[in-house]
């Protein structure tokens, strides 16, 4: 070992002049001019030998070596940046994070979702498919122990197109093999003021637990959030504005703004409670497709959505690998057919996408109404279904970490109407399956 070497690394853990603990090395004399350094080292654990009380300090360490002790003092706190810049990929092998250098050397770390999925399904007498990739980057910027930047682009690629809205007005909705836009779908910055954890900006937004039963969109405006075993949240905004399936310009969903307020308590270490209050505001300006009531869609016209406020409350209970969840809500939209609606959600453990052969299996049941629904954007994958006045059914579904993150899905639902057209609740059933890969 060099001498600069020894007394840089002893510098680092504040050596002083004089040693604190005996040498442990027989071939380290106590006139050596390295021993008092050594002696540090070897008591902090640095440094360990050669399993028979050697040092061989005239020998040359290997890259590994020097890794290992480099490794080694970085977790005793030393300031050695530049050692561990120079070892770096030993470090990586080791399985060592520096931290440090991991914030001097990238502020901005990119991950992302990519998910496939072909969808089957029959809605009355009509059979349907659906196919389509997915993908999603997701940025995260740091921008002080505080504060992030997050960011998600997202394009969607249609295989097949078996949506069917606006057949029976004239439109061409066969977008089969068409690239979608790419979009930045969330722009938002998230962190902590006083005791508030807060996010501002496009974020996603999600209500009604479960699922995002009530509402799960991309979402303009504030956020905050307090508290640990009892935790209250807040927002105010609008919903973001987007090309829903990257078909027509600005789709809305007929809302200016929106607003709510949600309070959470975990009473001991297996039940939550929760209660929640959410309101949108009609939009008179907004243009929106609009259900016609008899399973299909008016053309584009002028839509006001009325003002709909709901109320919701629940309760999720857990057991060992089980969990099972409830929840009932209540709108005061007047134009809706059913302003009410419930579910219960079962789940047994659940896939991993860090552990490969985990799984889970899942089972609810919705009595759901139209009312308590905002615009239609919930936060599951049934692509088809009528929903005159809502619906009800159910869903069994089963996950599994195929490999380390790659998850698959497959998921069956049985609904019909809860309002009859023309006499007849009109049968959905639908098959979905899906391949999620995150990096």
């Amino acid at each position: 070992m060099k001498k600069s070497l020894v007394l840089a690394m002893a510098m680092a853990l504040g050596v002083t002049a004089s040693a604190y603990a005996a040498n442990p090395f027989s071939d380290v004399p106590a006139g050596h001019w390295a021993y008092d350094s050594i002696s540090k080292l070897a008591a902090a654990g640095i440094i360990e030998g050669y399993g028979d009380d050697t040092f061989r300090g005239d020998r040359l360490m290997t890259r590994y070596e020097m890794a290992q002790i480099v490794a080694k003092a970085l977790a005793k706190g030393a300031n050695v940046d530049k050692l561990a810049a120079e070892f770096a990929d030993e470090l990586d092998a080791l399985g060592v994070r520096v931290a440090a250098l991991e914030k001097k050397s990238d502020n901005v770390k990119i991950t992302g979702q990519i998910r496939y999925h072909w969808t089957q399904g029959k809605v009355g007498d009509e059979h349907k498919n659906d196919s389509a990739l997915r993908t999603r980057l997701i940025l995260t910027g740091k921008v002080n122990d505080n504060w992030s930047y997050k960011g998600m682009l997202e394009n969607r690629q249609v295989f097949q197109d078996g949506s069917g809205m606006l057949k029976d007005y004239g439109e061409d909705i066969n977008h089969t093999g068409e690239d979608g836009k790419t979009q930045l779908r969330r722009a938002y910055l998230t962190g902590r003021l006083g005791g508030l954890n807060v996010s501002a900006g496009r974020f996603p937004l999600s209500l009604g637990h479960s699922e995002d039963d009530i509402f799960s969109d991309s979402f303009d405006g504030i956020q905050i959030g307090y508290g640990s075993k009892v935790r209250f949240g807040a927002y105010y905004g609008k919903p973001a504005h987007h090309d829903w399936r990257e078909r027509w310009n600005k789709h809305d969903i007929g809302y200016k703004k929106g607003y709510g307020v949600n309070l959470e308590a975990d009473l001991g270490k297996n039940v939550t409670m929760w209660a929640g209050w959410d309101k949108f505001e009609d939009n008179p300006d907004s243009i929106q497709y609009k259900a016609d009531g008899n399973g299909g869609w008016k053309a584009k016209t002028p839509y006001r959505a009325d003002d709909n406020a709901i109320w919701n409350v629940g309760a999720m209970f857990k057991a060992k690998d089980w969990t099972l969840a409830g929840a009932y809500a209540k709108s005061n939209d007047d134009s809706a057919v059913k302003d009410n609606g419930f579910y219960v959600d079962l789940n047994y453990k659940g896939a991993k996408a860090d552990k490969p052969g985990s799984w889970g299996v899942q089972l609810k049941y919705y009595h759901w109404g139209d009312g308590v629904t905002l615009g239609g954007q919930h936060g599951w994958d049934n692509s088809f279904y009528n929903g005159n006045g809502g619906w009800k059914g159910y869903k069994i579904g089963v996950n599994y970490a195929v490999a380390k993150n790659m998850v698959a899905q497959v998921t069956y639902w049985d609904l019909k109407d809860r309002v009859a057209t023309d006499g007849n609740k009109v049968k959905s059933k639908t098959l979905w399956t899906a391949l999620n890969i995150s990096f």
